[in-house]
């Protein structure tokens, strides 16, 4: 009897530790797409005008928004819908920033992109 209690007792734990680090693969990997940035530090980086500045907070909540949603989505149809969403972001960002601008965001967003693993190769 005891022996059987120890079985159930170390099954029972080696299911929680799965579970547990499911569980924490999916909360790291939903972190990854999190795109929240300072957009004071933004401004200043990309010496944004206050139209500008306003203009880029609403294109980058809504690729904020569009990224939690490939977050949120199956494997299979992660890679089209970041790429999407990506596209849709830069292009919007071509018509707000000038030339120097939209290098410098673009090299921002390809560096934040590579460091949170999110490369699309």
């Amino acid at each position: 009897m005891k022996r059987l209690f120890l079985v159930v007792v170390a099954m029972l734990s080696m299911t929680m530790t799965f579970a547990e680090d499911e569980h924490l693969k999916n909360v790291n990997n939903v972190s990854a797409y999190k795109m929240d940035v300072n957009y004071d530090k933004l401004g200043e980086a990309l010496s944004l005008t206050r139209d500008q500045m306003e203009a880029v907070k609403d294109i980058h909540q809504a690729f904020c928004a569009d990224m939690m949603s490939v977050a949120a989505a199956s494997k299979e149809s992660q890679k089209a819908m970041m790429k999407n969403a990506i596209s849709k972001d830069l292009g919007f960002m071509r018509i707000v920033l000038n030339e120097k601008q939209y290098k410098l965001y673009l090299r921002l967003l390809n560096t934040t992109i590579n460091n949170r693993g999110l490369n699309m190769r």
